[in-house]
């Protein structure tokens, strides 16, 4: 390999195209956006989803269903299954699972407790909220589970 065979990847010198630098550019006078009409003009055009005067198709479309995104409670979810990297009688919070990147994000409603897997070792979980199978699970371990 030689200093005057060095060359650029292909398409990495495409020159910046110039518009409105006349007529001989290709793209002089009206600069590519025709003969007036909205378009045209400085910060001309129509907003996303603008269909001249029409109904947008999205009020056209029925609403289906419910959703209560307002007003849902959130909580971080944790499988008992998912506790068992932890030593035994270890006291297990939020804030620790989030450290240990058991759960991804820390939910504002707390941490709740879902019985999905088996847990063999007692632990003390302090959480929100928790399934039946889930208490029956970590006390039967030999662990218990408190509501804060």
């Amino acid at each position: 390999m030689k200093m005057e065979n060095l060359k650029p990847a292909q398409g990495e010198k495409t020159k910046k195209v110039r518009i409105g630098r006349g007529i001989g550019s290709g793209i002089g006078k009206t600069s590519g956006k025709g003969h007036k009409g909205q378009n045209a003009r400085s910060g001309g055009g129509v907003k996303a989803g603008f269909e001249g005067g029409n109904i947008p198709l999205i009020r056209k479309v029925p609403i289906r269903g419910f959703n209560n995104y307002n007003y849902r409670k959130v909580y971080s979810c944790v499988n008992v299954g998912d506790l068992e990297i932890f030593e035994k009688n270890a006291e297990i919070t939020e804030e620790l699972l989030y450290e240990t990147r058991v759960i991804g994000k820390r939910q504002p409603y707390g941490l709740k407790v879902l019985g999905n897997g088996e847990v063999t070792k007692p632990l003390t979980i302090h959480a929100k909220k928790a399934t039946k199978s889930a208490v029956e699970k970590i006390e039967k371990a030999g662990g218990k589970i408190i509501f804060d």
